[in-house]
């Protein structure tokens, strides 16, 4: 009888710190594979393998493209990269961002339920916004376990909350209890475990559907809304309680995580009318110099005009302007 030999891990701000932590409390002989997101900038490498390698006994490391799947390791999604799972290997995309991230928490974990099913544990810790829901909501689905950090523990409850307000999520602990209950839940035989992938299964590549954007069925129905990565038509699909939103290009959202983006697609674009609007007075002001040194009466009308587009435009600019600082204030 095989066991949830498969573990996942998704985090996001304060996630090095809780993470490093939930490792550090792993035994040796701990028998399943882990995989852990992390939000991380697409610029630079990352540590995260030799900080987690040092805080307890298992090994882990950036995987690469087609690397086997090994228990007792930990395999951390590099930066840049989805990190995804085909029966029995490893698989890393650089497709299109979901949540507005590269690596995402949804993709590892959609991509783990749909293989390897009741075989999966999912762990969302704590970060911002909602990436991992829809993902924990897929394990689900399949027959496997989902897990979150105890909200009240976390430096920020969003993604465990987000999680528990749409799921029923098997086990809510913080960190010290989380680690025993996978140590006990992988150890768990299971009666009647999944079979092995059908071969069509197995000839599936995911990575490449992922990259199409093909990675689910059907596109759902038109949202009336834009994706703030392409601005391409966004389609919602409603799986029990969870929504998400996707693209042609195959962007893809969950409600609170398109707000977020939306918000700051529309922060950029205000500040781009603010831009225009004060360059557009500044001209203005500039003729208004231009016309009232000439002394001519036609001039001083044309001057007159030109004072008054550039008052209006630098009003228009310091509402806008006042506008975007009180919503930064609220933001903070």
């Amino acid at each position: 009888m095989g066991g949830r030999d498969i573990v996942l891990i998704g985090a996001s701000a304060g996630g090095v710190h809780a993470i490093s932590e939930l490792v550090a409390l792993f035994p040796r002989d701990f028998p399943a594979a882990v995989f852990i997101v992390l939000h991380l900038s697409p610029y630079g490498n990352s540590a995260m393998p030799q900080i987690l390698s040092r805080s307890g006994p298992l090994p882990a490391v950036h995987p690469k493209d087609g690397d086997p799947i090994l228990p007792g390791r930990i395999y951390v999604a590099p930066p840049d990269h989805h990190l995804l799972i085909e029966p029995d290997r490893i698989r890393l995309s650089r497709g299109p961002t979901e949540n507005g991230h590269r690596p995402a928490v949804d993709v590892l974990f959609r991509t783990a339920a749909q293989v390897y099913r009741r075989r999966v544990v999912g762990v969302v810790l704590t970060g911002n916004l909602d990436d991992g829901t829809a993902g924990l909501a897929t394990i689900k689905k399949e027959g496997g376990v989902a897990m979150v950090q105890d909200p009240a523990e976390a430096d920020y409850p969003s993604m465990p909350q987000n999680a528990m307000a749409v799921i029923d999520v098997d086990h809510v602990l913080p960190i010290a209890e989380l680690v025993p209950m996978l140590v006990k839940v992988v150890n768990e035989p299971l009666a009647d475990p999944d079979p092995p992938p059908r071969k069509e299964q197995t000839l599936m590549n995911i990575k490449k559907e992922l990259e199409r954007g093909e990675d689910r069925e059907g596109k759902g129905e038109p949202a009336g809304l834009s994706c703030p990565a392409c601005g391409g038509t966004l389609f919602e699909r409603k799986e029990g309680e969870v929504i998400h939103f996707r693209c042609r290009t195959g962007h893809a959202y969950s409600p609170e995580s398109l707000l977020a983006e939306q918000f700051e697609s529309l922060e950029a674009t205000l500040w781009a009318a603010v831009r225009a609007l004060e360059e557009n007075a500044a001209l203005a002001r500039r003729m208004e110099r231009t016309m009232n040194m000439r002394g001519r009466a036609g001039a001083t009308a044309s001057g007159n005009r030109y004072a008054q587009r550039a008052n209006e435009a630098e009003r228009h600019a310091a509402l806008l302007r006042q506008v975007l600082l009180q919503e930064q204030s609220k933001q903070a």
